[in-house]
C-alpha cells in the first residue's frame, strides 16, 4: 500500500522533486478516503487540518454566493493536490471541495507533517510555491473571464478545454460526452441554468457545436477558438 502512495506522490506537483525517502515517509502517514460524486471532502470557512492527494477522479474547488449559486473556482485532477494554502498561511479552507466523480480518491496529510518536512526540505517549500503560483494564475484568469467575456465566449472557452482532453480529433470533428448538468456548467462559467440554454442554442444556430443528447459534436476547432477569443467590445 506504501509503494502504491509513493507511486501517486510522485506525479503530484508538489511532491515531485521530493527523495524517495521522504515520500516514503508522507505515504506512511498519508490516510486514504473514496468519496461518492458531490461527497464533500472539505467546507469554505472550515479550520483546515491539512491538505489532500487526489489519487483518482477529480475534485471541484468552490463558493456559494448569497442567494445559494454556486461559482466554480478550479477542478483539480488526479494526480494533483487540493487544500494547500492553509497548510502555509494557518488560515480556514478557502472554498469548498466536492468530488466530481464517483470513486474518487484522496489521500490526506496532515498539516503539521507537511510543515515539518519543509522545514528540513526547502524543496517541498518550492515546489509549493510553484503550486500556488498557478493557482493563483488560473484565478486572475477566472475573474478576467467573468468580467470580459461573454457567456457564450466562456461556453466556448470551455467546450475547447474538454476538447484539449480528446488526443486524437475524428475526421469529423471533436466529439464531447456531456456529464456536466446546465446547472453545473453554469457553475462553472458564471451564469445560470437558464441563459447556458439559450447559449447551447446560439452556438447550434451558429453551426460552431452540434448537440445530441448529451454529446457535443465541436466541428471545427478553430472557428470555435474564434468565436471564444474575439474581441466583443
Amino acid at each position: 500500500m506504501t509503494k502504491d502512495k509513493i507511486a501517486v506522490f510522485k506525479q503530484a506537483e508538489l511532491f515531485r522533486d521530493l527523495d524517495e525517502n521522504i515520500l516514503q515517509i508522507l505515504a506512511a502517514r498519508a490516510t486514504g478516503k473514496v468519496l461518492n460524486r458531490n461527497e464533500i471532502l472539505f467546507l469554505t470557512g472550515e479550520e483546515a487540518a491539512g491538505l489532500f492527494v487526489i489519487a483518482e477522479g477529480a475534485v471541484r474547488a468552490s463558493r456559494t454566493a448569497i442567494g445559494g449559486r454556486e461559482q466554480v473556482i478550479h477542478v483539480e485532477r488526479a494526480v494533483a493536490t487540493i487544500g494547500e494554502l492553509p497548510v502555509f498561511d494557518d488560515g480556514t479552507y478557502p472554498s469548498t471541495a466536492t468530488a466530481e466523480e464517483d470513486g474518487t480518491k484522496v489521500y490526506f496529510l496532515a498539516k503539521k507533517e507537511v510543515r515539518a518536512i519543509c522545514l528540513k526540505h526547502p524543496e517541498l517549500a518550492l515546489s509549493a510555491a510553484r503550486v500556488l503560483a498557478a493557482r493563483l494564475r488560473r484565478c486572475a484568469e477566472l475573474v478576467e473571464s467573468l468580467s470580459l467575456r461573454e457567456v457564450g465566449q466562456r461556453l466556448a472557452s470551455f467546450l475547447l478545454s474538454e476538447a484539449e482532453l480528446k488526443s486524437v480529433p475524428p475526421q469529423d470533428g471533436v466529439r464531447i460526452k456531456q456529464k456536466l448538468t446546465h446547472n453545473q456548467l453554469a457553475a462553472r462559467i458564471g451564469t445560470v441554468r437558464e441563459v447556458i440554454t439559450r447559449v447551447f442554442f446560439r452556438l447550434q444556430n451558429q453551426g460552431l457545436i452540434v448537440v445530441k443528447g448529451k454529446e457535443i459534436l465541436i466541428p471545427n476547432l478553430a472557428a470555435l477558438e474564434a468565436y471564444a477569443e474575439a474581441d466583443k467590445n
